[in-house]
C-alpha cells in the first residue's frame, strides 16, 4: 500500500452491493466484479480475455422496488415471529445443535479474545471497566468484545448470521453469557439460540442482507428476544420485546466494518434487553409512536421499508462522506 498507487471511486450502477476491482502489474491486467451480495462474482477479465460474464443475467433493480431475488440463498419469506416461536419450542434439538454448538464455541472464543488483547477501541473491556459485571452488562461486554477482535484483525472463526460475522456474534453471544447466568439446560440454550438467529433472520430478510441500516440493530434485538426466552416468556413476550426494542434503535446507520460496529453492538443488545425489562416492567411502545405499528409483523415491515427504501440516498451520502467527495 506505501509502494503501489491505490485509487477508490464510487459507482452507482442501480444496486446496493456492486464493487469492480481492477489490478495492473506490467503489461497484465485482472478484472473482477462482484454485485448484490458477497459471493456473487459475475464478471472476471484477465487482459483480453473474458473468463465469466453474467452481468446480463442480474436483473437491476428499480428505485422503490422488492429487492432482487438471491437465487443462491433459501426463501425466508415463510418467516413469522408465531413460527419462530413454534419452531423453538417443538424443534428437535438434534437438528440444529450441530451448527448451534459450533456457533457456541467459536463465537465465545473471539468474545474471549476481544477481551484479553488490545483490539479496536476496547469497547467490551470498557464496559466492563465503568458498567459493573452484572449478567447484564457482561452479556453486552462480550457481544462487543467479540467485535473489537474481529473488526481488528483476529483472524479466529465466527458463525455468521445473514452473512454477518458480527450479526452473528451478536445473536449468541448475548444468550450463552445469560444462560449461564441462568444455569439453564443446554436444550433450553439451543431453543434460545435458535429463536434468536431466526428472528434476526426474519427481520433481515425485507431489510436485504446489505444497507445502510446497521446489521447490529437486527441481531441485538432478536438476542433480547433470546434472553426473553431463556427466562420463560411467552409469544406475547417476545413480540413485545422485539417490537420495544426496534423502537428504541432503529435508524442506526452502517458505514462499513471497523472498530465503531463494537459500540453499534453494544447499544443494540442494550436496547433488546431493555425491551423485555419494559414489558417485565408492564411497559410497551404502541402503534403510532413513530414507526411503531400495532402487531410485530407490520412493526417489522415499517422497519424493512425504512432500511430498504428509506436509507437509499442515506447510503450514497455516507459513500460520498468516506470518499471525501462531500
Amino acid at each position: 500500500m506505501k509502494e503501489v498507487p491505490i485509487s477508490v471511486e464510487a459507482i452507482d450502477n442501480g444496486f446496493i452491493f456492486d464493487i469492480i476491482v481492477a489490478l495492473y502489474h506490467s503489461a497484465d491486467s485482472a478484472v473482477v466484479r462482484i454485485c448484490r451480495y458477497h459471493t456473487n462474482i459475475v464478471f472476471i477479465q484477465k487482459n483480453s480475455d473474458i473468463l465469466l460474464d453474467n452481468t446480463a443475467a442480474e436483473s437491476k433493480p428499480a428505485c422503490g422496488g422488492d429487492n432482487p431475488a438471491e437465487d443462491d440463498l433459501s426463501d425466508r419469506n415463510l418467516l413469522t415471529i408465531a413460527d419462530i416461536f413454534d419452531f423453538a419450542n417443538t424443534c428437535d434439538t438434534a437438528d440444529v445443535c450441530p451448527v448451534l454448538d459450533t456457533q457456541i464455541q467459536y463465537n465465545t472464543q473471539i468474545s474471549e479474545e476481544g477481551l484479553l488483547g488490545d483490539y479496536g477501541a476496547n469497547i467490551g473491556s470498557t464496559m466492563l471497566k465503568f458498567y459493573g459485571d452484572d449478567v447484564r452488562n457482561r452479556a453486552i461486554a462480550k457481544a462487543a468484545a467479540g467485535s473489537d477482535a474481529r473488526m481488528s484483525g483476529c483472524e479466529l472463526p465466527v458463525v455468521i448470521n445473514s452473512g454477518s460475522g458480527n450479526q452473528g456474534i451478536t445473536v449468541s453471544v448475548p444468550v450463552i453469557e445469560y444462560a449461564k447466568a441462568l444455569a439453564v439446560p443446554k436444550d433450553r440454550l439451543y431453543r434460545a439460540l435458535a429463536l434468536s438467529n431466526l428472528i434476526a433472520i426474519h427481520e433481515k430478510t425485507g431489510i436485504g442482507r446489505l444497507s445502510t441500516y446497521c446489521g447490529a440493530v437486527s441481531a441485538g434485538c432478536a438476542a433480547g428476544c433470546g434472553i426473553a426466552y431463556l427466562q420463560g416468556a411467552d409469544l406475547k413476550a417476545i413480540s413485545h420485546t422485539l417490537v420495544n426494542s426496534l423502537a428504541i434503535v432503529s435508524g442506526i446507520i452502517c458505514d462499513g466494518a471497523k472498530p465503531s460496529c463494537a459500540a453499534k453492538i453494544a447499544s443494540s443488545v442494550q436496547a433488546g434487553i431493555m425491551g423485555y425489562h419494559m414489558y417485565q416492567n408492564g411497559q410497551q411502545f404502541r402503534g403510532g409512536d413513530g414507526i411503531v405499528t400495532k402487531g410485530v409483523e407490520n412493526t417489522i415491515r415499517n422497519v424493512s421499508q425504512l432500511g430498504r427504501e428509506g436509507m437509499r440516498e442515506t447510503d450514497k451520502e455516507i459513500v460520498k462522506i468516506m470518499l471525501q467527495e462531500s
